[in-house]
């Protein structure tokens, strides 16, 4: 592991793997280690990607005030860790919340952005409500595992605290393209993954934060951006996909055919089918 200290002197960690431009790549969650990327279906063949850990994830320290932990304060550490890799501008792969954090980033530094790939995003920033998301866990509806995970996914806007963690894992087959051997294992490892800590942090106090501001900020970033969504994500589904690459004004996006929420672990070829060739004009 490799470390650098943010602006406020938080220490965070990351790892590098694999050989070629740096991409670094941030987890979602939110709240969980980024080692569940793995290496991202072997992307790591055509670029170094540069794991990072967010603060109070993995082996990041926590910070020492809590409110560093809200996504949109998460920036920072982008742009610290663009100065300590000597940078000019960063290229960055995010994952579902971390697509947050980068869109945050871009909004505040447009001109540093080198290239972006959002993989199944959150839409919640441009009024998302995942209305498609229904639909898409019919497409389950033969499954053994349906009629429980669908009852758990219903429960839990309004579930209490001692009760959502038993349901979370319920819905995880609601999360991949299918729930085999390989997908459970990967389901598997959120459990030792996740920081409690900097879930609750990642979403607070947003009373205080300009969304129109930061969305229409996204109008300056003339770098490309690629917007990768899964065919089967019933967790951020596809609508979700349409109105983050909308958001940009040259963003393209495209939809990985079988795949889930973690398309690399579902459709791993498909998935760099749809990344390479995009990565490969940086």
């Amino acid at each position: 592991m490799r470390s650098f200290p943010s602006y406020d002197g938080t220490v965070l960690s990351y790892s590098v793997v694999g050989a070629g431009p740096p991409l670094v790549c941030l987890p979602g969650g939110p709240g969980r280690a980024v080692a569940y990327l793995e290496d991202l279906a072997g992307l790591s063949e055509l670029r170094s990607l540069v794991l990072l850990d967010p603060r109070a994830t993995g082996h990041s320290e926590v910070p020492a005030d809590p409110a560093t932990l809200r996504f949109d304060r998460q920036a920072r550490d982008l742009e610290a860790l663009r100065e300590h890799l000597a940078l000019a501008a960063l290229d960055l792969l995010a994952h579902s919340a971390g697509t947050l954090v980068v869109q945050a980033w871009a909004s505040q530094c447009p001109d540093r952005v080198g290239r972006l790939v959002l993989v199944t995003p959150s839409g919640r920033l441009q009024g998302s409500e995942r209305e498609d998301v229904p639909m898409i866990r019919e497409l389950f509806s033969d499954q053994p595992w349906y009629a429980e995970a669908l009852e758990a996914a219903q429960a839990l806007p309004d579930a209490p605290p001692s009760q959502r963690s038993g349901l979370e894992r319920a819905t995880r087959p609601f999360m991949y393209g299918q729930w085999d051997d390989r997908t459970q294992a990967h389901a598997a490892t959120a459990d030792s993954q996740s920081s409690k800590r900097a879930l609750l942090g990642f979403g607070q106090g947003l009373e205080d934060l300009d969304v129109d501001a930061l969305v229409e900020g996204l109008r300056e970033v003339t770098a490309p951006v690629l917007v990768v969504g899964g065919e089967r994500d019933a967790l951020t589904g596809l609508e979700s996909v349409l109105a983050v690459a909308g958001a940009f004004p040259t963003a393209q996006h495209v939809v990985v055919p079988g795949a889930g929420h973690f398309p690399w672990v579902d459709e791993p070829a498909a998935f760099r089918a749809a990344v390479d060739p995009f990565l490969a004009q940086a």
